[in-house]
């Protein structure tokens, strides 16, 4: 028998348990043990059923990650599924925690499951880019019906106990949490009321009851909207269609495969597997040893109760830390405190929090017109306009009001961190902590070191990123960071290209049909154009040649974006699609005018070069200069801080994907075409390319 399964009978129940830390993953060894196991309960004529269960914190996850990328070791996961289902004795499955992707599959070869009240089940192989593939698209329609089948299998989002037993997917759901206790029981009674091994394969009620509706027809339709650019939502409606209209289960299982062969082979999934081992990744900082102390963060203050400051509050305030918020003016504390309050209200509106809920938030969140009440805070957030003599006069009063110990964070998007940090006598606790708009909502934390930040200090940030929820990434110092340095690159040749004759929406179409949920000039009316300004402002003032563009002009006639409904785009009460504005054209035309620059046509081939290997250029200088220790850190910042569509992996995966020889030709003749710094070949793009290498290689 084998280390992870087990076999053993309690009265006349066959118990299988699987115990394969951590989270009982299907590896071979699980595989080939559960085969094992149920034919062992099958030969045992004492056993009148068998129950499988699982150790731990949960039931079965899906494939182990430690095989990816090897060979596939018999028994296949279809295989022992099929295995299962084939029992002459009735099979229950017994599920806690979760069961995912492969468990669930495994609890659907299974006649019967059970699950304790705290359990979750899903198939989230779309995620990745793939389909369940050993019978998940075949056996859950014969449960659910096709609407949820689809729902679960495109979306990849979990259900709860209650929810699986009301859709068919779970026979009962226990009244208490002891997985064990509740799956003897339930076999108990099937056994006692001589119930029989009810194979799900062959179960057809559901199907014939949908047989020629139009429900895959609409839901492609729908997914033409929600699923925008990805192949795998659409191969797993074909793979759940099929059980509908295949002549037998076998012929649907076949379509199945051939469906999963498919996304196998596409770079979709070769990207947003990249994109989920970088995830993980990341979080492993380069120099930074695992057992490095963190500090204990239970309060925090943050300054400034505006979009981004009141943002920030919510995350704290939704994992139970207490939160302070200063601000200047009561007006304006008031203010943000009633849109934070909002935020939550509308939110259990739509049903994802209580009204309790909402005031326990509240009740965490304080407000101040002073310094004075972070005398006590663990951790401090700075997150006020972005101009450097600002936050240097916020850092020096922090100094002096906050303990030793306390954290000082900036939330600067763009400002050297240890000039800032220079306005204290403890650079050594000064970090940046770079929150993304919505603060509440975007899953990215640029956490930036500064010259002497602390090591403990970098590795509470991290460990904070992931208790607020947020996907931290530890990057260097310099202007921009790594994201909005990739971007002002990005940013200032999409002004370009319109100077040069390309319209704002042509440019933003590129970038969309690429994948980004919005285009450069989209996402710039989103978060307001004169942060960009303020920007310009700020390095013009200090003595860098910034260039004037007719987005200044933008600015100068109060066109600031969706805040005032105008921006590069005009905008519509209530609805946030942009809308190209005549007015607009006249403004681009006028400065070409100014300039002595005579339009031209732009393909979108120069558009998506120009805007995209820049930003390739730029990130091999950000590694090369080790502001991003590893590609997968850009590739992760991007992904989850500005839109870059994980299914081609991040920009610089995306770059080893298209072949960096190919980019670094196109970078050359725009180095003589275009000019300028930004088209100087990153030593390291050229190394690499002389080597043979990729990003991936580093």
């Amino acid at each position: 028998m084998s280390d992870v399964v087990t076999y053993n009978r309690e009265g006349a129940i066959g118990v299988i348990t699987v115990n394969y830390p951590p989270v009982n993953a299907l590896g071979h060894a699980v595989r080939s043990g559960i085969q094992n196991a149920v034919k062992q309960g099958q030969d045992d004529a004492d056993a009148k059923a068998l129950l499988i269960l699982a150790e731990g914190r949960t039931f079965m996850a899906g494939a182990d990650i430690r095989e990816f990328g090897k060979p596939m070791q018999e028994p296949g996961l279809p295989e022992v599924v099929n295995f299962i289902e084939a029992s002459d004795k009735p099979v229950v499955a017994a599920i806690h925690g979760t069961a995912l992707g492969g468990g669930l599959e495994v609890a659907l070869g299974c006649h019967y499951r059970v699950a304790v009240p705290s359990a979750k089940v899903g198939l989230p192989e779309v995620k990745l880019g793939l389909l369940p593939g050993a019978g998940g698209t075949q056996r859950l329609p014969r449960l659910t019906g096709a609407q949820k089948a689809l729902e679960m299998i495109t979306t990849g989002d979990f259900v709860a106990a209650k929810d699986a037993q009301a859709v068919g997917i779970v026979d009962e759901v226990a009244s208490s949490e002891d997985v064990k206790a509740a799956g003897l029981a339930f076999a108990q009674k099937v056994v006692d009321e001589g119930k029989p091994a009810r194979r799900v394969s062959e179960l057809t009620d559901k199907l014939e009851a949908e047989k020629g509706s139009d429900v895959f027809d609409k839901f492609r339709e729908g997914l033409k909207k929600k699923a925008r650019g990805l192949l795998a939502p659409f191969k797993c409606t074909d793979a759940v269609e099929a059980a509908f209209t295949s002549a037998s289960f076998e012929e649907g299982m076949k379509r199945e495969r051939e469906l999963f062969g498919d996304l196998m082979e596409s770079d979709q999934r070769a990207g947003l597997i990249h994109a989920f081992f970088a995830e993980r990744e990341v979080s492993k900082v380069p120099g930074l040893p695992k057992d490095t102390p963190i500090r204990d963060i239970k309060k925090v203050g943050v300054i400034g109760a505006g979009t981004m400051g009141g943002g920030i509050a919510m995350n704290f305030a939704n994992v139970g830390i207490p939160v302070t918020i200063a601000e200047v003016k009561q007006e304006a504390l008031d203010k943000g405190l009633a849109i934070i309050r909002k935020n939550y209200e509308n939110t259990a509106k739509k049903g994802r929090l209580t009204m309790e809920q909402v005031e326990e938030r509240m009740s965490l969140i304080s407000g101040t017109l002073t310094y004075d009440d972070f005398a006590d805070v663990d951790l401090v957030i700075e997150a006020v306009f972005e101009r450097m003599d600002i936050k240097k006069s916020i850092f020096s009063q922090l100094d002096e009001k906050c303990k030793p110990g306390a954290i000082l964070a900036s939330n600067t998007s763009t400002l050297d961190i240890d000039e800032i940090a220079s306005a204290t006598k403890r650079p050594e606790d000064v970090i940046g902590l770079h929150f993304f708009s919505p603060a509440n909502v975007m899953k990215l934390l640029e956490i930036v070191r500064g010259e002497k930040t602390a090591d403990d200090v970098k590795a509470t940030a991290m460990n904070l990123a992931k208790r607020i929820k947020k996907v931290g990434v530890l990057v260097g110092n310099c202007h921009g960071f790594v994201g909005n340095r990739m971007l002002h690159k990005r940013g200032a040749e999409a002004m370009a290209l319109v100077d040069d004759g390309a319209k704002p929406e042509q440019v933003d179409k590129v970038l969309t049909d690429l994948g980004f949920p919005m285009g450069q000039f989209a996402m710039g009316d989103l978060a307001g154009i004169d942060i960009g300004h303020s920007i310009r402002e700020e390095r013009r003032k200090a003595g860098e040649n910034v260039p004037p563009s007719w987005m200044d002009k933008l600015v100068e006639k109060g066109r600031l974006g969706q805040k005032t409904m105008a921006g590069t785009y005009k905008y519509e009460e209530g609805n946030r699609k942009p809308i190209p504005d005549p007015e607009v054209d006249e403004i681009i035309a006028e400065f070409r005018k100014e300039q002595g620059i005579t339009p031209r046509e732009v393909s979108d081939q120069e558009i998506l070069e120009r805007c995209m290997y820049v930003m390739i250029n730029e990130g091999a200088k950000i590694l090369d200069e080790g502001i991003a220790d590893r590609s997968l850190d850009i590739d992760i910042t991007w992904i989850y801080g500005y839109g870059f569509p994980a299914y081609r992996g991040g920009p610089m995966f995306w770059a080893d994907q298209i072949g960096l020889d190919k980019i670094l030709d196109a970078i050359k003749k725009y180095q003589k075409e275009v000019g300028g710094k930004q088209w100087e070949p990153s030593p390291l793009l050229e190394k690499l390319v002389a080597e043979g290498k990729k990003f991936g290689d580093l």
